[in-house]
């Protein structure tokens, strides 16, 4: 089966904004030098996402993930797909206040080719993306249900679910916005309130569990190619069975070995 590409040409902020109303934007995680090459020419967008630290650390939530942690994955991606839009996504604890945002920001920057960083929080931190996109750093805001906040929401929940949170939810959207941010996740809300989210903005509106009414969708690599076995958020959609594609294809190899059919004579020296 052939691979349908994108007209593949090197994202800009400008050009990510101009998706708007006009065509939906792909965006996936990758977390390493040889997913990333994969994902370059079709995604739009190649977000080194948190959730490394669950998929791939086997923490139960992201908030134990690094700064340091993620600017190494970051490198691997850009190494591997030097070409792509890549977001770094800013780890719980790096960004508690303007001052911190920015340094840890600028760090991003300067030991990474990473094009963006993204940052969760609506109202109450859109004062700290102001900092950093009045310093140069391009931000991706992230609202709805938001990973960083488990502890203190008690779990994850699907939001909007009240006319007061549909209310806030659209107020966060537009202070984001007005911050300067280029775009946003919008993460586990209900797909009307998305749709009123995705209508109150000028910049796209990427969403997770969130309707197709929003400018574009991200999912994790891992979850979408069926890697990842310890359960399946309903947003997800498999398109590869890769767990059981890989265990099949190890246990072949370990049958080879055993009876000796690998290597055979044109494998060896």
């Amino acid at each position: 089966m052939s691979i349908i590409k994108n007209d593949f040409e090197k994202m800009n902020i400008t050009k990510i904004i101009n998706y708007k109303n006009n065509k939906k934007l792909t965006m996936i995680t990758a977390y390493d030098a040889l997913f990333a090459k994969l994902f370059e020419e079709i995604a739009d967008m190649i977000l080194v996402g948190d959730s490394l630290n669950m998929s791939f650390a086997g923490k139960p939530d992201t908030l134990s993930a690094t700064l340091e942690q993620m600017i190494y994955h970051t490198n691997a991606v850009c190494a591997g797909a030097s070409k792509a839009f890549v977001i770094l996504d800013m780890p719980f604890g790096t960004y508690i206040n303007e001052n911190q945002a920015l340094q840890n920001a600028v760090k991003v920057y300067q030991q990474t080719n990473a094009s963006a960083v993204k940052i969760e929080g609506g109202e109450d931190r859109a004062h700290i993306i102001k900092h950093l996109t009045s310093n140069s750093i391009a931000v991706m805001g992230h609202i709805g249900l938001m990973p960083q906040y488990v502890r203190s929401e008690g779990g994850y929940k699907v939001r909007g679910k009240t006319k007061e949170d549909e209310e806030q939810l659209i107020k966060d959207a537009i202070a984001i916005e007005k911050a300067g941010a280029f775009s946003i996740v919008v993460e586990g809300v209900l797909s009307h309130v998305a749709k009123k989210i995705t209508d109150a903005v000028s910049i796209p509106v990427i969403g997770i569990g969130a309707g197709n009414v929003t400018d574009g969708q991200v999912l994790v690599w891992s979850d979408m190619l069926g890697f990842f076995e310890d359960f399946k958020p309903k947003f997800v959609r498999h398109y590869l069975d890769g767990a059981q594609l890989v265990k099949n294809s190890v246990n072949q190899y370990r049958s080879d070995v055993q009876d000796s059919t690998f290597p055979s004579k044109d494998e060896e020296y």
